[in-house]
């Protein structure tokens, strides 16, 4: 072994062994125990950040650990690699989409083995692949054919620079997330995912991920899908407004509060409503409040729900259905027509949204709800007592609800229903660089699914991509093709698949080996075996969508007959960011760090030490460039101080009771350490505290430095090696290939002796002040403690009567004395 370290030569090394002899793939052997451990896969922009650094880590010190523990271990990796990005990046190299995300993925995979992660490389691909692509395009069919999914025209978020269709969570102040563009609101065809047939389990499944999930994350779930139970009814439009507006006769609403019915003072729909488009379709609005609601319309949903509300009056009005007042119509940026029916009873008395738009535009306000002060400030939106209500007043408000849900039901006005926020799933988008969706549009037969045998769809590769328009549709020969049905001239579908629907089921095809790709999705005894995912790692930014996504098409597939698993992941761990001077690392804030810059200086093993021992897993990580030194600093003295090591085969044996008191604390050092790696992976009771194991092994090796025993010497680096190897495996690798068997794990056992405390400190209080303190063994006879404790402060005692003694083993002896 060289008598310097010297990291790059060692971590090349080890790199190439560990690629070229398949150390980390899986097993083919079902009857072992497993562990499936995922991280999140990257998109291919084509450089790791410190983030990536962070998440692999941790994942893949969890895989060494439990493939050292003799279990059959999938650890993964792939690349979401479909999406915008790549095309702004053709148009800004003139490159093709293909080339840069593949270049990118390639670049990519050696910064990752530069890290040393034990991922499979034979299970590897890119959510581009064509073979990755023939198999959701399946699912797509198989979900077309099922009604799961469907079309139909709706509002949606339009960039008009990329010319596509954007997510709520893809608008940031108004603009486009990529390009920084106004968004607008346009109408248009959309496939959906019926995602809220499965709103009720995907909400009642969360409780068995309680106490695996951290409890934010199914906090925010069930907030998403927002499960509600209230009244749906209709305000019937007055004769007069029904003449103005063609063809629609009511506004239906739903509400969780029917308590409040009685103080409906006005009536709000959306800027989208149908009522709006025929007052705007037959010019019956005075052209300052058509040009305010053609702003509405135009204003992204999200902006709307952070902007001030605004309101447009209609001049028509509905009836209160139990009061039979007419209540005004009005125009509200609030109300969203994807929610519910895109109408709303307004109690301003009763809602803070309400109380201020009544406000503002001087709309009426009336109590109907009495908390226990009166009068009540308003709006007051507790329960209470039932006022100004009719029959109903004098019931409290669960009461109230009750009742008036079933008047409605009895009077046929309306009815008790279940609603939740979660709304389909929109997965169309205008762009090249995608799934394509494989429906064909046939003048005879409709919109037709492409034949089994044609899959997959691929993209051509003669595109044209200048940022205008959807490259697919404009292309020269593409889209035309025959129908599969009647053999006629026909149009393929030019949409493409949201990038989510690719990360909504990567988890489950790496679960089959490569070979079985051209036969099915999934190798149904390999899925079986490795499904659900032991652990998964990854950023808390993806709490909802992806992981909402996940756990639909996991439910989805196994109705569909793929699969035979409920839920994807076991257990969640989501990793905190990687700030540096308090911020997240970015490019616009200067204040990136590069990792390959860290391992080309000190090494990947100091890289690793570093991200897994700045903080714990969960928590933020905030950069130190000491704390970087530091890290460097102790593998360098775990390499220099490896020469007081032994050869041997297996872990040496010792008598504890013969060694002095440094070789005994040495070792109870090492087996402290041990017992902290024990804890922290198979228990996890430190949720992953890699920084309290690191710390202890710190400790351990200084320990072993204050004492001179060759054999405690060698039993202490056989232990720390073990225990550091999932996280320098590097280092770990290579010492020990010069003196013991690194995958010996199973032949160490925690060696109780070694932990027994040795001595203890014990105060010596006489009435409650301390005066001394004993070493002293735990073991010692109580009697014989009191004696020995009695002559240490004697000096304080001469004189007085000693009224009682108390002992608090092994924490402290109380005098208790009169003089």
């Amino acid at each position: 072994m060289d008598a310097s370290y010297t990291p790059s030569k060692i971590e090349k090394k080890w790199q190439e062994y560990w690629k070229n002899n398949d150390i980390h793939e899986p097993s083919e052997d079902f009857s072992k125990p497993k562990k499936y451990i995922l991280s999140m896969f990257p998109y291919p922009s084509g450089a790791i950040h410190m983030g990536h650094v962070r998440n692999y880590c941790i994942s893949d010190a969890i895989a060494r650990f439990y493939r050292k523990n003799n279990y059959n271990v999938l650890h993964p990796m792939g690349f979401d690699a479909f999406g915008m990005p790549a095309e702004n990046a053709a148009i800004k190299h003139k490159t093709h989409p293909k080339k840069w995300t593949y270049s990118n993925i390639e670049n990519m995979k050696k910064e990752l083995q530069s890290l040393g992660l034990s991922f499979s490389n034979k299970r590897e691909f890119a959510t581009c692949d064509n073979n990755y692509t023939r198999w959701e395009q399946r699912f797509f069919i198989d979900m077309w054919k099922k009604g799961l999914i469907y079309r139909k025209v709706a509002y949606l978020n339009w960039c008009p620079n990329d010319k596509t269709v954007l997510a709520n969570e893809q608008v940031v102040d108004g603009k486009c997330w990529r390009c920084d563009t106004e968004v607008i609101q346009k109408e248009m065809d959309q496939y959906y995912i019926k995602i809220t047939d499965y709103a009720q389990e995907l909400l009642d499944s969360l409780d068995t991920l309680e106490g695996k999930w951290p409890s934010q994350v199914l906090v925010m779930q069930k907030n998403w899908i927002g499960k509600s139970r209230g009244l749906s009814f209709s305000f019937k439009l007055d004769e007069q407004s029904k003449s103005l507006v063609r063809g629609i006769s009511e506004i239906e609403v739903f509400t969780t509060r029917a308590d409040t019915i009685y103080g409906v003072t006005y009536c709000a729909i959306a800027p989208e409503h149908p009522i709006v488009k025929s007052l705007l379709r037959d010019d019956l609005l005075q052209k300052d409040m058509a040009d305010k609601i053609i702003k509405m319309q135009n204003t992204a949903t999200k902006e709307r729900s952070m902007s001030e509300k605004e309101g447009v009056p209609l001049g028509i009005f509905v009836i209160h259905p139990l009061t039979q007042e007419l209540l005004p119509v009005w125009v509200a940026n609030f109300v969203l027509m994807d929610y519910g029916s895109g109408g709303v009873m307004s109690v301003p008395a009763h809602d803070e949204r309400d109380f201020l738009f009544a406000q503002k535009y001087n709309l009426p306000i009336k109590e109907v709800i009495i908390g226990e002060k009166t009068p009540s400030e308003l709006p007051y939106i507790q329960e209470g007592k039932l006022k100004a209500s009719g029959q109903f007043d004098g019931l409290f408000s669960q009461e109230a609800r009750d009742e008036i849900i079933a008047y409605f039901q009895k009077s046929d006005l309306g009815k008790a229903i279940t609603n939740y926020k979660l709304k389909d799933w929109g997965i169309s988008r205008q762009r090249y660089w995608g799934a394509p969706i494989p429906l064909i549009r046939c003048e005879k037969c409709g919109l037709v699914a492409e034949k089994d045998e044609n899959l997959p769809v691929s993209l051509p590769e003669d595109v044209i991509i200048d940022g205008e328009g959807n490259p697919l549709d404009k292309h020269p020969t593409w889209k035309y093709c025959k129908c599969p049905e009647c053999g006629g001239d026909a149009n393929r579908e030019t949409d493409t698949m949201d990038t989510f629907v690719q990360s909504s089921w990567y988890f489950l095809r790496y679960t089959s080996p490569a070979q079985t790709w051209d036969k099915v999705p999934f190798d149904e005894a390999s899925s079986r075996y490795w499904m659900d995912v032991d652990e998964y790692v990854g950023g808390i930014e993806h709490a909802i969508l992806h992981l909402l996504y996940a756990r639909f098409f996991t439910k989805a597939l196994r109705d569909l007959g793929y699969i035979d698993s409920n839920e994807p992941f076991l257990n969640l761990l989501t990793q905190g960011m990687v700030l540096k001077d308090g911020a997240k690392m970015s490019k616009s804030k200067g204040n990136v760090v590069d990792p390959n810059a860290i391992i080309e200086k000190y090494g990947a093993d100091t890289a690793r030490l570093f991200v897994l021992f700045a903080a714990p897993p969960v928590k933020e990580l905030e950069w130190n460039d000491n704390a970087l030194e530091g890290a460097y600093r102790f593998i360098k003295r775990l390499w220099d101080r490896s020469k007081n090591i032994s050869p041997t085969t297996v872990i040496p044996k010792i008598d504890h009771s013969s060694l002095n008191e440094n070789e005994k604390a040495a070792r109870k050092k090492i087996y402290e350490a041990l017992s902290k790696s024990n804890d922290i992976f198979d228990k996890k009771q430190t949720g992953y505290a890699f920084n309290t194991l690191i710390a202890s092994c710190m400790e351990a090796l200084n320990a072993l430095g204050e004492q001179d025993n060759g054999i405690i010497w060698t039993e202490g680096y056989f232990i720390l090696m073990n225990i550091l190897e999932p996280i320098i495996p590097h280092i770990c690798w290579e010492i020990s290939k010069e003196y013991f068997d690194l995958n010996n794990m199973s032949e160490i056992f925690i060696d109780k002796a070694a932990l027994e405390a040795q001595s203890i400190v014990i105060p010596i209080s006489i009435n409650g002040k301390k005066r001394g303190e004993i070493k002293i063994s735990p073991n010692t006879d109580e009697r014989e403690l009191l004696e020995a404790c009695k002559i240490i402060v004697s000096k304080w005692l001469e004189g007085s009567e000693i009224l009682k003694e108390i002992v608090v083993p092994n924490k402290i002896v109380n005098f208790v004395a009169k003089s």
